[in-house]
Formats: structure tokens, C-alpha cells, sequence
């Protein structure tokens, strides 16, 4: 599985932004597909996580609940990442990743197999 990160640029704090991840290979449906972020200076952490086609559960690291939302459309093999009320501390290089992960490693970067390259999201104040 490839996958391909596209959709970052620059908002003001309040805006929104859409980033997408395109899969290519067999089988996207089956995988898990995790967000992850790098900030400079930072250790780049989970964001959020969607399940594989079958359940398609959620889950979000409490500092964008309410705010981000990830979904899948598997007859696009795409996941997107909708970016709303952003804020400065937002901003970071955004990863998409595939893989199995268990409920304790969702988050972690180990979970995955399979990384995007990653698109720069920018929110000034």
C-alpha cells in the first residue's frame, strides 16, 4: 500500500482545512489509517484514527475532539482529515499511515506499516 498526503497550506487561526490521503495497493479497505503530526521541535504524535472499512470507529487525541474529523471513502481509497476552528498550535507537517494497530498502539507510530509523505498545514494567528 502507498499512500500520499495532499491538501495542507496556510489558514488564519479560526479556519478550516481539508487534508486528503490517496491509497494505492490491494486491500486500503482492510487497513486502519492514522493521522500523525510534527511540529518543529517536536515529537510527531498521533491525531486521530479511523478503522479499517468494516468498523470504522474513531478516535481523536483530546486536543482536536470537536474540532477535527477524519472519514474514509473506501470506492476512493481516500481518507481525509477535516481540519476545522484551527489554532496555531495546530500547525505541524500532517503524516497519513495504514496499518493494523491495536487498540493501544492507535496512536503510536508503531502501529503502522505504511507511511505518506507528509503535507505542511501552517495556521497563523
Amino acid at each position: 500500500v502507498q499512500l500520499q498526503a495532499s491538501g495542507g497550506g496556510e489558514v488564519q487561526a479560526g479556519g478550516s482545512l481539508r487534508v486528503s490521503c490517496a491509497a494505492s495497493g490491494d486491500r486500503f479497505a482492510d487497513y486502519a489509517v492514522g493521522w500523525f503530526r510534527q511540529a518543529p521541535g517536536k515529537q510527531r504524535e498521533g491525531v486521530s484514527c479511523i478503522g479499517a472499512a468494516s468498523n470504522g470507529n474513531t478516535s481523536y487525541i483530546d486536543s482536536v475532539k470537536g474540532r477535527f474529523t477524519t472519514s474514509r471513502d473506501d470506492a476512493e481509497n481516500t481518507v481525509y482529515l477535516q481540519m476545522n476552528n484551527l489554532k496555531p498550535e495546530d500547525t505541524a507537517v500532517y503524516y497519513c499511515a495504514g496499518g493494523r494497530p491495536i487498540t493501544s498502539t492507535i496512536r503510536t507510530e508503531g502501529g503502522y506499516a505504511y507511511w505518506g509523505q507528509g503535507t505542511q498545514v501552517t495556521v497563523s494567528s
